[in-house]
Formats: structure tokens, C-alpha cells, sequence
């Protein structure tokens, strides 16, 4: 269990399995979606059965409020990418997780979304924690 998870809490396998953990926040473990063509962040609030936002006391939707602002922020500055995209879908992993994606004009799919859009393609260790670094400095 990461350090602050919540007792009952389970993460969805695909999300374990698309993703590595970044830190832990406070209500949401980050995370980072393991594609290199975007930097792709996943905020996962630890609160079991949860699928909604809407599902969430309003304690913890204001508090899930402040993190995505937060997390948006630094990966914006960490980044310097021109447009940060951020959604809920939920529509194949029913667990709620946020999203948070940085975006340029003409970065693949450019200015379609993410989702269905080609192939992954993984970082490489060494890629994956100088961005790791980079977006935990930004939100320091």
C-alpha cells in the first residue's frame, strides 16, 4: 500500500498497469501515464468505489479541485507546453481518475485528443524519471 493510501482502496489493474506512481498529494495519488508523446499526468482520489465526481463528499471535491489546479499548474511550468488539457472520462476504467495533459500545435493528434490516437510508445527509464523530477520540482 503507498504511504497515505486510504484502507479499502484498490487501484484499477489498467491504470497500474498504463501508469507509474509519481507521489502521493494529499486525497489523490499522481501518477504518470507511461507514453512518451505527451506528458500525461492521472490524478487517482483514494476513496474506494468512487466514479464520479459527484460521488465525492464536498470536502473532497473541493479538495480534488485544488489538486488538479495544482498538478496543472506544474505541469504547465515543467512543460512549457502551450495548452493543458484535463478530463474525467471513465468510460472504460470506471474508477474515478482525472487527467491532466500537456499539449503543443503538432504534437500527435494535434488538436484531436489523446485517447485512440496511434500506438503508446514508453519512455525510457531514464526519461521517464528526468520528467518525474521535473514536474516534482515544479510543484514545490
Amino acid at each position: 500500500m503507498m504511504p497515505g493510501q486510504r484502507a479499502g482502496f484498490e487501484l484499477d489493474a489498467r491504470l497500474e498497469a498504463d501508469s507509474e506512481p509519481l507521489m502521493w498529494l494529499g486525497l489523490c495519488e499522481l501518477r504518470i501515464m507511461n507514453d512518451r508523446r505527451w506528458p500525461w499526468l492521472m490524478l487517482v482520489p483514494q476513496r474506494p468505489g468512487v466514479e464520479e465526481i459527484h460521488d465525492m463528499t464536498p470536502l473532497d471535491q473541493a479538495m480534488l479541485t485544488f489538486e488538479c489546479n495544482t498538478v496543472a499548474h506544474a505541469l504547465k511550468r515543467a512543460t512549457g507546453c502551450a495548452k493543458i488539457n484535463t478530463g474525467a472520462l471513465g468510460n472504460i476504467v470506471r474508477q474515478l481518475h482525472i487527467h491532466v495533459i500537456a499539449r503543443n500545435e503538432g504534437d500527435p493528434g494535434w488538436p484531436g485528443p489523446v485517447w485512440g490516437h496511434g500506438m503508446r510508445e514508453p519512455y525510457t527509464r531514464a526519461d521517464l524519471h528526468g520528467l518525474c523530477e521535473k514536474v516534482r520540482a515544479a510543484l514545490q
